[in-house]
């Protein structure tokens, strides 16, 4: 109420199920879930940037307004609130990724479940070539 002059109307719950996202605005009950590792893993401010986050889709659902992530009303609104634009990672998430990858341009790190092609794959920020980081 305080941040968005707005009540909050539906529950917001934690969620133990949601593995690789902070929280998720439900359309169907417009209910919120959050991802308890917000909390067990970072800090307090990390929580409230999600919770915020999620609070952006909700208010803008429900006065009829674009409430997606590319949506400019999207931005902006979160922008004003100080919501988090991305969560961060969990820990958890990361340790179940068996390949790690390595841009040699830029050094952005990729965690992927399955081997990938490096002849056939480059970097998704530069286009430099990947290396297999054996740890």
């Amino acid at each position: 109420m305080t941040v968005f002059g707005q009540p909050f109307l539906h529950h917001a719950t934690f969620n133990a199920r949601l593995r690789t996202t902070g929280g998720r605005y439900r359309l169907q009950d417009h209910n919120i879930d959050i991802n308890p590792k917000m909390l067990t893993e970072h800090d307090m401010a990390t929580l409230v940037g999600v919770i915020k986050h999620e609070l952006v889709h909700y208010h803008l659902h429900l006065s009829g307004q674009p409430y997606q992530h590319v949506s400019s009303e999207f931005k902006q609104l979160l922008k004003q609130v100080d919501g988090l634009r991305f969560a961060p990672r969990n820990e958890a998430a990361v340790k179940t990724r068996k390949y790690h990858y390595v841009c040699q341009k830029c050094a952005m790190d990729y965690y992927r479940q399955r081997q990938i092609d490096l002849n056939k794959y480059v970097c998704g920020r530069c286009q430099g070539k990947l290396q297999l980081n054996v740890n």
